[in-house]
């Protein structure tokens, strides 16, 4: 069983870049897909992007902007942000899983989230 923190949240203005990092530990994140999700308030959990291997999948609402990787000898996924708007405000989790799926119902392992918060 994998256990994920993410980290790197934080306030920002519009435009600014974020770099948002999970670290995990208990196995290997090479076994895994690696996604990450976020979560606005009064919103339902939205997936954002997920990583396998060298492939990787966006939604459309961060395709082009945000940027996921991994590193297998830190055990460590990141979610690099780039000109991050008021819409992108949401706690941001991480995730793993052995199937590919966008509905975060599907996914079992979580991450606590991080905040971000983008503002004017």
């Amino acid at each position: 069983q994998v256990q994920l923190v993410a980290s790197g949240g934080g306030l920002v203005q519009t435009g600014d870049s974020l770099r948002l990092s999970c670290a995990a530990s208990g196995r290997a994140i090479d076994v895994y897909l690696m996604g990450w999700f976020r979560q606005a308030p009064g919103k339902e959990r939205e997936f954002l992007s997920w990583i396998g291997g060298v492939t990787t999948y966006y939604s459309e609402s961060v395709k082009g902007r945000f940027t996921i990787s991994r590193d297998n000898a830190k055990n460590t996924v990141y979610l690099q942000m780039n000109n991050l708007k008021i819409d992108d405000t949401a706690v941001y989790y991480c995730a793993a899983e052995t199937r590919a799926s966008v509905d975060p119902n599907m996914w079992d392992y979580w991450g606590q989230g991080t905040q971000v918060t983008v503002s004017t």
